[in-house]
């Protein structure tokens, strides 16, 4: 039953309706029935315990005065039933009050949808809550996942079987399975906090990895949704990258890293906009690094980053890492000293002994115990590689891509190959309301929350299994 704000808004809207995301939505799932699709929205509500309500007074906040709280919550799950997600991934989800949760569990519950919630650790107040519908998922699994670190955040897993209408997909035995993961990472108050969202997006691979081990699962997609409070710009973005995930955004309206000033999706509590909204999709067709050296490689190069700011050279970074040592190499002492002068290490946010010792192995390639010129410079030519292959897409294609463009496509989208097939998703088209927002600018009416609304439409497509690199 569509609400009645809803019936008000699409005859309000109709002169202009091509410009609201759920139009976009629906017209984008109409045009693709011969492939049955489903949706995913991400949404940052914000937590009225954050919401400043007086330039004045920072300490008058929405929670203080129900009827604001009340009524906008109630306008954000009209707009939510109104678009009917297959997937809802929520972040600052106030959990701390009952009224609320009761809210949104009745009415998502009375709309078809399974409800999981998630408190942030330390009785913040805030949480997550991720709904899937019961039209198109049955729920396998659910796991919480708590960081137990600074800024108390927290993600959730769900591993979910696709049901009717998608049998058509089927092939045989093949399962129509997906890991969908909710988070929503720590905001980076300066630049050590950097390596802690770095930190946080690690566990919630290894902690998808070890999953998929444990119920000895095959390669199946991968969605990871969320507030990341950090932009295209940054090392969570690299990180994600390199094993292998896409922005759905980005690849619905094929923008590259260049395009990062095209959209945004928030105004931070500074005033400044930004793009921190994600849905990234990880296809089981990618071939995929192992975690741990993607997760070494994306700590280098924030090393290296912060050898550039400081305008060093790369005989500079040497002699630099060098420290005093009298040789024409680098020690683990002179190592490790560096990684403190540069904040990574030495306080309670910094990389672990164990995580510099790993790094140090990667650095020392012939295992002698020090680390001279030449191997600083094939450490240095990697680090090159990663960040021009993922800042600055320098080269045309990867490995990865090459074998993928192996495969063709048949008449209805499905893949053909003599590997053994699953089931990955195309993205159909990708949403961000309000609609300024797509064009980079933030509407000064608009009142929901200080995030855009996030909605991806994806189609099942068969695909080949993949292999770790």
């Amino acid at each position: 039953m569509i609400p009645k704000f809803a019936k008000t808004m699409r005859t309000k809207m109709k002169g202009r309706i091509s410009r609201i995301g759920s139009y976009a939505i629906s017209s984008s799932i109409r045009d693709h029935q011969q492939q049955p699709c489903i949706t995913c929205t991400t949404f940052n509500i914000l937590a009225p315990i954050y919401k400043r309500l007086s330039n004045e007074d920072q300490n008058f906040r929405e929670s203080d005065c129900r009827t604001y709280w009340f009524g906008r919550n109630q306008r954000i799950l009209d707009w939510l039933l109104y678009e009917r997600s297959s997937i809802i991934c929520l972040q600052e989800f106030w959990v701390g009050n009952e009224e609320l949760v009761d809210m949104y569990e009745k009415r998502l519950s009375d709309a078809g949808y399974v409800n999981f919630k998630l408190a942030r650790t330390n009785n913040r107040g805030d949480g997550l809550l991720t709904a899937v519908h019961k039209d198109y998922f049955r729920v396998v699994n659910y796991r919480d996942l708590l960081f137990n670190d600074f800024g108390d955040r927290v993600a959730q897993l769900l591993h979910v079987e696709l049901i009717d209408p998608f049998s058509q997909c089927r092939n045989g035995d093949l399962r129509q399975e997906i890991l969908i993961v909710n988070t929503h990472l720590l905001f980076p108050h300066d630049s050590s906090l950097s390596l802690v969202r770095l930190h946080q997006v690690y566990k919630i691979l290894q902690h998808v990895e070890s999953y998929q081990k444990e119920h000895n699962l095959k390669p199946i997609p991968i969605i990871l949704c969320g507030d990341w409070n950090g932009s295209k710009r940054g090392h969570v973005y690299k990180f994600l990258r390199s094993q292998g995930f896409v922005s759905s955004y980005d690849t619905a309206h094929q923008y590259t890293d260049a395009d990062a000033h095209k959209w945004v999706s928030h105004r931070n509590h500074r005033g400044n906009i930004c793009g921190v909204d994600f849905i990234w999709l990880l296809n089981p067709n990618k071939y995929r690094k192992l975690l741990k050296a993607s997760w070494s490689e994306a700590v280098f190069g924030m090393f290296k980053c912060l050898l550039r700011r400081a305008s060093l050279t790369e005989t500079d970074a040497f002699a630099f890492l060098k420290a005093d040592n009298d040789g024409n190499y680098i020690t683990y002492s002179g190592f490790c000293e560096a990684l403190e002068q540069l904040n990574l290490t030495g306080h309670k946010h910094g990389l672990a002994d164990e995580e510099t010792k790993d790094l140090w192995v990667q650095a020392d390639i012939d295992g002698n115990g020090v680390v001279d010129y030449k191997e600083f410079q094939v450490d240095s030519m990697k680090l090159s590689l990663y960040s021009s292959q993922l800042c600055q897409r320098i080269w045309k294609t990867t490995w990865s891509d090459q074998r993928n463009d192996l495969n063709d496509e048949d008449e209805d989208g499905f893949v053909k190959s003599s590997l053994e097939q699953t089931i990955g998703f195309s993205v159909k088209n990708a949403v961000l309301f309000p609609p300024e927002v797509e064009k980079g600018r933030w509407p000064e009416n608009y009142s929901l929350s200080d995030h855009a609304r996030l909605t991806v439409v994806f189609s099942p497509i068969r695909m080949p299994c993949s292999r770790l690199s």
